[in-house]
């Protein structure tokens, strides 16, 4: 358990909200060191332990380290002065330089978390710009290891990149999902088959990759020269991967336009 104070600016939203929710649950930090700002200065939080104050300024004085849970298009109106502190930053397009200059944080960690924050099951990388104590980075790991798994990398662009891949969090899975569900029904298959069918195959079949290597599953599959096989090399011969690729290309150029500025 931490002795940190931690602040969390929209942590009565749906990201900051579903953090917040794993902290207390998890007892990450001791009672009454949990800061949330919420303009009524109250909400259910505050039922389960969490302090609640109705204005920013009031919530970073109280805290050691600071999470931004906000859109980025708030951001230039969140007028905030981190001296000597921490601030996580959830936000996409926002450079930590960026962040650095408008709070004036010691030290600004960009961390994206995606959706599945919700279900404790998110991927969230994070890199740190700025000096921080080793128990603040221990602080931040275990943080976002209350709502799935976490790992820092040591290139800010990174963040970027993976705004687009594991930030998209469920996007993609919905998009196949949907895809083999509408294919299915253009087919012939009645509605409720095609997506209890479609459904089986992103949520339940997917579930052997948690312990199984995907290439070797491709590989197996593949090898045995069947129905499955011939699906896969029409979607190879149609450039999937490539297809992937641009994708993520341009989604992490949509995250990286914050650091051109």
């Amino acid at each position: 358990m931490s002795n940190e104070a931690l602040g969390i600016i929209g942590g009565t939203g749906r990201l900051g909200g579903a953090i917040a929710r794993a902290v207390l649950v998890k007892a990450l930090l001791s009672a009454g060191n949990l800061v949330i700002s919420n303009r009524s200065g109250r909400h259910p939080l505050a039922q389960q332990g969490a302090y609640l104050v109705a204005d920013n300024q009031d919530l970073v004085d109280r805290s050691d380290v600071v999470i931004l849970a906000i859109r980025p298009e708030h951001f230039a109106s969140l007028n905030i002065d981190a001296t000597g502190k921490t601030v996580i930053s959830l936000m996409a397009g926002i450079s930590a330089k960026t962040t650095m200059v408008q709070t004036s944080a010691l030290a600004v960690v960009r961390a994206m978390p995606n959706a599945a924050v919700e279900i404790e099951q998110s991927f969230t990388p994070w890199h740190c710009s700025g000096e921080i104590e080793t128990t603040t980075r221990s602080l931040v790991q275990r943080l976002f290891e209350c709502v799935g798994t976490a790992v820092e990398v040591q290139e800010e662009d990174f963040i970027d990149y993976l705004s687009a891949l594991s930030g998209t969090g469920p996007a993609f899975p919905a998009l196949l999902m949907t895809a083999l569900a509408n294919q299915a029904m253009a087919a012939g298959i009645p509605s409720d088959i095609a997506q209890l069918a479609a459904k089986s195959v992103v949520v339940n079949s997917s579930q052997l990759l948690a312990r199984q290597d995907a290439q070797q599953i491709i590989d197996t599959l593949v090898a045995y020269r069947g129905v499955t096989a011939a699906a896969l090399q029409a979607m190879t011969h149609s450039h999937f991967e490539e297809q992937i690729g641009r994708a993520l290309y341009e989604g992490a150029a949509v995250a990286r336009k914050g650091l051109q500025t």
